[in-house]
């Protein structure tokens, strides 16, 4: 049996496989994404979800998904299964005999004497989608049929029937081409094998997708289908479906499908299925290296990118993924400021630590390679202009104060991480001197300095190291504040704190460095990562659920997050050495099991802060799987 595979029971059983959910990306930004069984959960789930530059920096949702026939002896069989009012029409899954990843999602269905596979593969580098069919029995002359199920919209939205729709459809070599919308590029559905295309063009209305339900989101679409693919297939035979937004040689698709399979890493252990997950992240079009933050529903983000690329990339000796995603990013920098959010129209600068985070991830690749000279020559002028700056002031209230601490912050608007805004304002606007952003100040000065011996900037990180622990620090409740904010401190027990542990200039000492973490350890760490407040706090919220408010309300406010648990981790490693491996191991070993949860074979976002710590937010995020192979890679040098 393969590391992640699901058996015919809990296949069938709709209230445990539709909570397991795949994602597949490939290098140009394209994706993938379904639950094991097929059936379609989120607005965000298709089989081609892809680019489309002529309209938006949005994704869309161009093949929502396919249905197949079985038909035989004059029986037809429907393998396909989507959510309706009040029931779930056709019931396919009951025919699911069995799941397997290895070494790309593989579904066997049986039908009678039939035995069928299905098996799903992004192109690598071109937005296409193919699906292969494998007869692996049969006794008499059967005949598949394809429906597809054709969206044509952004990712974010949803499809409705209507007028304008374009139900012409152009033949293309064995297939077809459909283009809905006179914006977007077409499709091309083909096949390797000659088939016939009955057209019969009709809406299928209100389909539902039970995550947007959960979210307080709208949920119910319509979808067309222009009609259906027919061919006869016999035992042993493999038929491949592709669908691009380009036409290809349906001759050369089963060869093109056998090269992308041998393209894959094996998913057949937990650090691989990390490996995996960290390439999909990557994201190179027109001529630009991205990181995306997280599927289905993120976009490139400037914080996330920085904390997350380290452990993506120089872990694995990938420095060019690391260059070109630093020089793409480096020519965002506007006034000391990146782009916090860089998708669409949402793009905004309210991010005081993604230029902190900017000097960690250099900082890491000098750790990693050495490399002093690439450092200078691409990027020091930008280290520079960030810390002069911040120095003089920018946006957002952002300067320094005459002690050397680091100022942020204006009414309504979240400048840290801990970002989650509703109607009421933000939930956690820390406005002031927030602890995490002032260690990394700290960091980023002593960093400079070392490359430069600038001694202006060296003056500066001394003033900063003395206000650091004669404004955070406190002897007796032996702890860092969160926020200063002039005689105000904020005492609230958070993960913020761990960083002046981690960091590879500190302005504590060891002692200091000893109490945060075993405040950390005893109040946050949790199986899955850290809790975002402590349990205890008035203000703590133990389970991430409900509308967005709700939601909201809860993101910062005792959520565990995977990807503090790397910092907390270096910071402890740093302290005890060889002495603290076994237990670094130890919590990285506890994700080994989420590998069959909710993103298969993946890490999520966010989990409860309470037992059993339940995964929530998107399914696979990228500074949680970046994190966690970093601490890999940190124990291994232990």
């Amino acid at each position: 049996m393969s590391y992640i595979h699901f058996d015919k029971t809990q296949l069938i059983n709709l209230n445990y496989s539709l909570e397991k959910e795949i994602i597949r990306s490939n290098r140009s930004g394209s994706y993938t994404s379904t639950t094991i069984i097929g059936c379609n959960t989120r607005k965000y789930h298709g089989l081609l979800v892809t680019p489309q530059p002529q309209i938006d920096t949005q994704l869309h949702v161009l093949l929502s998904n396919v249905h197949e026939t079985v038909v035989q002896k004059g029986a037809s069989f429907n393998l396909g299964i989507a959510k309706y009012p009040g029931n779930y029409s056709p019931r396919g899954h009951k025919y699911i005999e069995d799941f397997d990843s290895e070494p790309i999602p593989k579904l066997t269905y049986r039908v009678g004497n039939v035995v069928l596979e299905k098996e799903i593969i992004l192109d690598t580098h071109v937005d296409r989608v193919k699906i292969k069919y494998t007869m692996v029995d049969v006794y008499v002359p059967t005949k598949i049929r394809i429906n597809p199920f054709l969206a044509f919209r952004s990712y974010h939205s949803l499809s409705k029937a209507n007028d304008r729709i374009n139900k012409e459809a152009v033949k293309v070599k064995q297939g077809m081409q459909f283009k809905l919308y006179e914006e977007y590029y077409p499709l091309s559905i083909q096949l390797s094998k000659p088939n016939e295309f009955h057209a019969s063009p009709d809406w299928y209305y209100n389909i539902e997708y039970i995550r947007e339900i959960e979210r307080g989101y709208e949920y119910q679409e319509d979808l067309f289908v222009p009609g259906y693919f027919e061919f006869e297939m016999e035992k042993g035979e493999s038929v491949i479906l592709s669908a691009g937004l380009e036409d290809t040689e349906p001759e050369k698709l089963m060869e093109s499908f056998q090269k992308e399979i041998a393209r894959r890493i094996p998913r057949d252990n937990f650090e691989n299925c990390l490996k995996n997950s960290a390439g999909q992240f990557i994201s190179r079009r027109g001529g630009e290296a991205r990181l995306i933050a997280g599927y289905p529903w993120f976009g490139w983000w400037g914080r996330d990118t920085f904390i997350a690329l380290p452990g993506l990339t120089l872990t694995m000796g990938d420095t060019q993924s690391f260059l070109e995603v630093m020089d793409t990013m480096s020519k965002d920098l506007i006034g000391g400021l990146f782009p916090n959010v860089g998708s669409g129209v949402m793009t905004n600068m309210n991010s005081i630590d993604a230029p902190l985070w900017y000097f960690w991830s250099v900082q890491q690749y000098l750790i990693y390679t050495g490399d002093e000279q690439t450092i200078k020559e691409r990027y020091l002028a930008k280290l520079k202009g960030i810390i002069d700056d911040f120095i003089q002031g920018t946006e957002f209230n952002i300067h320094v104060l005459e002690n050397g601490l680091l100022y942020g912050g204006q009414e309504g608007v979240a400048l840290t991480w801990m970002d989650a805004v509703t109607h009421d304002g933000p939930v956690t606007q820390r406005k002031g001197c927030p602890v995490e952003i002032n260690a990394l100040w700290y960091n980023a000065l002593c960093f400079y300095n070392q490359l430069t011996g600038d001694e202006e900037v060296k003056a500066l990180s001394e003033k900063l190291k003395s206000a650091f622990v004669k404004e955070f620090w406190d002897d007796k409740k032996r702890y860092l504040a969160d926020v200063v904010d002039g005689e105000e401190k904020d005492w609230a027990i958070r993960p913020n704190m761990v960083f002046s542990t981690s960091l590879p200039y500190s302005p504590l000492n060891d002692e200091q460095k000893s109490e945060v973490l075993e405040m950390v350890q005893s109040h946050l760490l949790t199986p899955r990562g850290l809790r975002t407040l402590a349990p205890d706090d008035p203000g703590y919220k133990g389970y991430y659920m409900g509308n967005q408010y709700e939601r909201d309300n809860a993101y910062h406010q005792g959520t565990v997050w995977p990807w503090l648990m790397g910092h907390f981790a270096e910071g402890y490693l740093k302290l005890h050495g060889k002495s603290g491996k076994k237990f670094v191991e130890n919590m990285i070993s506890n994700f080994d099991g989420v590998m069959t949860q909710y993103g298969v074979g993946t890490v999520a976002e966010i989990y409860d802060g309470e037992p059993p710590h339940r995964p929530k937010g998107a399914i696979s995020q990228a500074w949680s799987v970046g994190e966690l192979l970093r601490m890999k890679y940190l124990v291994s040098k232990i």
